[in-house]
C-alpha cells in the first residue's frame, strides 16, 4: 500500500470522527433540558400500602363541618396541584381529567366529551350517584379507596383543612353555588336528659302529716316531738303498761 492510499484511509476516519462529533454537539444544543430554578407542582401518585393484619384503616375526620368557614383562596392555591389534569373554568377543555366547572352535585361520570374509566362509570350507577360534599371529601382523601380501579393517580389530600378548602373553592366555580352542608347538631338528649336514678327528692319524700293529726302507724316521729311507742320495739325492752281510762261519772 503506497502512502497515497494510506492517507486516504486516515482522512476518511478523521472525517467520520468529525461528523459524529458535530452531530453530537448539535443534538445536545437542540434537545437540551435546562434545570429549573424553581420546581413546579408535581402530581403525587404513590400507592397506599394495605393495612397490616387485614384490619380496616382508621376513619378520617370529615371535612364537611369545616367547608362553611374554609379559606377559598387557600383552596385555589392547593388546586394548582390539579391543573396539570383538570381545568376549572366555565366551558374549559377536558385534559387528562374532565373539566371541573360546576362539579359540586354534578352526576358522576357525566361531563360531556370526556372518556371515563370503566371503574368510574360503574361507580356512577347510571348517573344516580352525584359529587355531593361527602363524595368529594372521600374522593379527595383517597381516590383509589373510594373508586376501586380509577385511572386517577393522585394520592389524595390527607389534611382535613386542605380538603375543606379545595371543596369550598370548587363550590365557587359554578354558575350557581350549591348550598353549604348543614353542620351536624349534637343530640339534645345528651344534655337535656337527667339521670334515671336521680329522681326528685319530693317523689320519694314521705307526705307531711297535717297539723294536729295523729301520726300514722309505724311512721317515724317528727323531729323534736315525743316518741310514741312503736309497734316493733327493740328486743329486751319491756312495753309500758297503759292505765285504764277513768270511768265516767254517774
Amino acid at each position: 500500500m503506497d502512502s497515497f492510499e494510506f492517507n486516504k484511509i486516515v482522512g476518511a476516519l478523521l472525517a467520520a470522527v468529525f461528523v459524529i462529533f458535530s452531530v453530537s454537539l448539535i443534538s445536545d444544543s437542540i434537545f437540551a433540558a435546562p434545570t429549573l430554578e424553581k420546581p413546579g407542582y408535581h402530581i403525587e401518585a404513590t400507592e397506599e400500602a394495605p393495612a397490616s393484619g387485614g384490619g380496616e384503616a382508621p376513619a378520617q375526620e370529615s371535612a364537611l363541618p369545616l367547608i362553611a368557614g374554609a379559606n377559598v383562596e387557600q383552596g385555589a392555591a392547593i388546586f394548582k396541584k390539579c391543573i396539570a389534569c383538570h381545568t376549572d373554568d366555565s366551558g374549559g377543555a377536558n385534559k387528562v381529567g374532565p373539566n371541573l366547572w360546576g362539579v359540586v352535585n354534578r352526576p358522576v361520570a357525566s361531563h360531556a366529551g370526556f372518556s371515563y374509566s370503566a371503574a368510574m362509570k360503574e361507580f356512577a350507577q347510571g348517573g344516580s350517584v352525584v359529587w355531593d360534599y361527602e363524595h368529594l371529601d372521600h374522593f379527595l382523601l383517597s381516590p383509589k379507596a373510594l373508586v376501586k380501579g380509577t385511572a386517577m393517580g393522585f394520592a389524595g389530600l390527607k389534611k382535613v383543612e386542605e380538603r375543606a378548602a379545595v371543596i369550598a373553592y370548587l363550590r365557587t366555580t359554578a354558575d350557581s353555588q350549591a348550598p353549604l352542608p348543614e353542620a351536624s347538631a349534637a343530640p339534645a338528649a345528651e344534655n337535656a336528659s337527667a339521670p334515671a336514678d336521680a329522681a326528685p327528692a319530693a317523689e320519694n319524700a314521705a307526705p307531711k302529716p297535717a297539723e294536729g293529726a295523729a301520726p300514722a302507724e309505724g311512721a317515724a316521729p317528727a323531729e323534736g316531738g315525743a316518741a310514741a311507742p312503736a309497734e316493733n320495739t327493740a328486743p329486751g325492752a319491756a312495753p309500758q303498761p297503759t292505765e285504764p281510762a277513768p270511768a265516767p261519772a254517774q
